[in-house]
Order: structure tokens, then sequence, then C-alpha cells
């Protein structure tokens, strides 16, 4: 793991980046990256575009807060990725357009609810599953990630937005920008004739890039 003042910065410089180009708006949205001692996130009701690396909220492993601003009340879903995919370095929960958009939609499939209509979104965030609604905060939210089992590395929450994991804070971001731009394709290619990457694409793509 990287210097936790460098992750610290890192935070911000991603986090800015994401604000700026409109995947993030108000105080939507919340990330977390690991460190060799704990846990770096956002604080609560902080404006991604605007965070201050010195305020950053630090957690044990265990959740508990350590310093820094109290942290996004979002905590418990993060926490449950940490648990249960080792690999799992930093977390991105965003409320991107056409990501939140998807996932409000009652046509999709929910245990892959992002079809292989590129092949960057395979190689890049894997198969996406559909986490039924609970309200923003709730513990619950962490109970269904831990259910998964570690099966995914994203996941939509129902009417609500993406979250994202990566093995570092760089990795987590280009993923959720990765399947925000896809999600746009698919809303854009809505009752249009669409060819999808066939099975055996994918599979390809798995062999020789991993699977996420």
């Amino acid at each position: 793991m990287s210097n936790e003042s460098t992750v610290r910065e890192e935070i911000v410089r991603l986090s800015r980046s994401l604000f700026e180009r409109g995947y993030s708006v108000g105080t939507a949205g919340n990330i977390s990256a690991a460190v060799d001692d704990g846990i770096l996130m956002t604080p609560t009701n902080s404006s991604l575009g605007f965070l201050d690396p010195a305020r950053i909220s630090k957690l044990s492993r265990d959740g508990r807060h350590l310093s820094g601003d109290k942290p996004s009340k979002e905590i418990f879903l993060h926490h449950a990725f940490y648990e249960t995919r080792p690999q799992t370095g930093a977390v991105v929960h965003l409320h991107s357009t056409f990501a939140t958009a998807l996932s409000c939609l009652t046509d999709i499939d929910p245990d892959d609810c992002i079809p292989p209509v590129t092949p960057y979104v395979v190689m890049r965030v894997g198969q996406v599953k559909l986490v039924r609604y609970v309200r923003p905060g709730d513990e619950k939210a962490g109970d269904l990630i831990r259910e998964l089992k570690g099966r995914y590395a994203a996941v939509l929450l129902a009417n609500h937005g993406p979250v994202v994991t990566g093995k570092d804070i760089g990795s987590a971001v280009y993923a959720a920008e990765e399947l925000e731009e896809t999600s746009k394709l698919l809303v854009l290619l809505r009752g249009a004739p669409t060819r999808m990457l066939t099975e055996e694409n994918v599979a390809e793509l798995r062999a020789v890039f991993g699977a996420y």
C-alpha cells in the first residue's frame, strides 16, 4: 500500500476530477481507500470537488472512527467490500447520471445489469449485480454486500447508483468512469437493434485480461 499522505492527496485529486466532469454533484458520492493501518474515507456531507486531505476520515479496519471529520454515512457499504474482497484497495460510490438511470429501470437483468456492449466494461468492471434498494446510510446495505460473498467488483444500488471497487484508488476511479460511460451507451442504445459481445468474446477477454 502507498504512503498515507500520498493516498490522501490522490483521493483529493481524483475526487476533484470526478466532480469537475459531472460524475458527482453537490455532496453526492463517497470514496474510500485502504492504507497500512486502516481505511481513509471522504467525510459525510462533503463535496468531492473541495476536499481537504487533512480532514479526510480515518477508520480502523473494523470500522472505528480514528481521526479526521465524521466519515460518510455509507461506511457500512464500503466496509463490507473490504471484508469480502481481500483484494479491494479502494471503493468508489457515485450517483453518476447514466448508471443511476439504469439502476431505476425495471427490465434490467439483476444478476448482470451491464451487458457486454464493449470489451472495456468486461476488462475493467466485470459482471455487475443489482442490489435491492435500502435507505442511504442503512446498515443493511453492508449486509446485502456481504451476502454476495465477494463475487462482484461492482454493483448497482437500485434507485441509487453505482459502487465500484479496485486494487487501488486509481483503478477504482477508472473502473467507475468506465461503468458510467458504458451505462450512457446502454441508455442511448435502448430501443435500437444492438449487437452485444458474444459469450465467446467475453470468455476470450477474461482469459487474456483476467476476470474482475
